[in-house]
């Protein structure tokens, strides 16, 4: 089976959720002896060496990286091409991140081969199929990552039933819809005649025994507006409430918004997550908004680790509760949890046993790659 795997970005870099999500799906093609050529998007943090990286891995066959077209003597062909009719359409610009010359480069690779499945990530790339004369019958999947008209509606021009009707339409030029939360697919399934699937993030379970730990608190974060606004809650409001002699261990680009604070040791990146999950008690996942599976849960529940945070931090989870999570919006009742936790030993196992029991059943490598395993039968 041959398959074009199109994700824009560098899917070895880890200090993104999905990049992740990416790179666990190239773990499982390989793992199923899928050919896969991968498609991304040329930039500063994505070079032809990276792909030669991948492919020396032997994720994939061929990779291409998509180039925007600058030159000059194409400045008509743009105008008549691209420009002009983008705007006679009247698209909504903000789901379509193709530029001059993306969908040309990724016609050619169609032309010149064959595939039996096309996987596009986002529906932001949706383009690069409409109208595409050069599919060859190819089974069309879009995977969605995130509910993409709830990350606009805080811009001037959001109109829901707009943006909301744009992001159904393209997702029905797809034959499968893969969603990461159970969430998404209850909306998706509404809407569109395709079907949906959802495809959690999978992980292998890193459940740990050893009772000697470093940190009582792990809080890994990027620096999207979403984290800043709950972080900025959780140092604020919870912090000053937990035992002063508690030590928090803080990874990744959210530091920068983070101040230097008592017994809060900062790493702002770090090469293996597995380290500094091992080494610690418990994890934190304040988010006060934000939509989709947050990839930093479900790493977290791969190593038993219970969980405090936010409402909008098991958003598609399968199961609300029973999962190793504690969910609070008040910021004395999360600091609360977070004390129980790290002082009473019997509660802190049982969350730990709802954690892991929850983890093999929904989110292990063993239970999604069976989810895969029936796209691709």
């Amino acid at each position: 089976m041959k398959i074009l795997y199109f994700y824009p970005e560098n899917p070895t870099t880890s200090n993104q959720g999905n990049n992740a999500r990416a790179f666990a799906l190239l773990q499982y093609f390989k793992n199923r002896n899928h050919k896969i050529d991968y498609i991304g998007i040329a930039s500063k943090s994505f070079s032809e060496v990276d792909l030669e990286v991948i492919k020396n891995a032997n994720f994939i066959e061929n990779g291409f990286l998509l180039k925007r077209d600058k030159r000059i003597s194409k400045t008509l062909s743009y105008l008549f091409t691209y420009a002009i009719p983008n705007k006679l359409k009247g698209r909504i610009r903000d789901f379509d991140r193709t530029r001059f010359g993306h969908k040309n480069q990724f016609s050619k690779i169609l032309k010149d081969n064959q595939y039996d499945y096309i996987i596009i990530s986002y529906a932001y790339w949706a383009e690069l199929i409409r109208e595409n004369k050069y599919l060859k019958n190819a089974k069309l999947i879009i995977d969605t990552h995130d509910f993409l008209t709830s990350q606009f509606q805080n811009q001037k021009r959001f109109n829901l039933g707009k943006y909301f009707d744009k992001e159904i339409e393209i997702l029905s030029l797809f034959q499968k819809v893969w969603v990461i939360s159970s969430d998404e697919n209850y909306v998706f399934s509404q809407f569109v005649t395709s079907d949906v699937v959802t495809i959690p993030h999978a992980l292998e379970a890193k459940f740990q025994s050893n009772t000697s730990k470093k940190y009582d608190l792990v809080y890994v974060a990027s620096s999207n507006e979403h984290n800043v606004k709950s972080a900025k809650w959780f140092f604020e409001e919870v912090y000053p409430k937990l035992n002063a002699n508690l030590s928090i261990c803080v990874v990744g680009k959210i530091n920068e918004y983070i101040p230097e604070l008592p017994n809060v040791t900062k790493i702002h990146f770090v090469e293996d997550l597995n380290q500094v999950y091992t080494e610690s008690r418990v994890a934190i996942c304040p988010m006060l908004s934000g939509t989709g599976l947050k990839i930093k849960v479900v790493e977290a529940l791969s190593f038993g680790l219970p969980v405090v945070c936010n409402p909008r931090g098991i958003d598609g989870l399968i199961n609300k509760t029973n999962n190793g999570c504690l969910v609070t919006e008040d910021a004395t009742t999360f600091s609360k949890y977070i004390e129980q936790l790290l002082t009473d030993k019997s509660f802190y196992q049982q969350q730990q046993t709802l954690s892991e029991n929850f983890f093999v059943n929904y989110l292990s490598v063993e239970s999604v790659y069976l989810a895969l395993d029936k796209v691709f039968k």
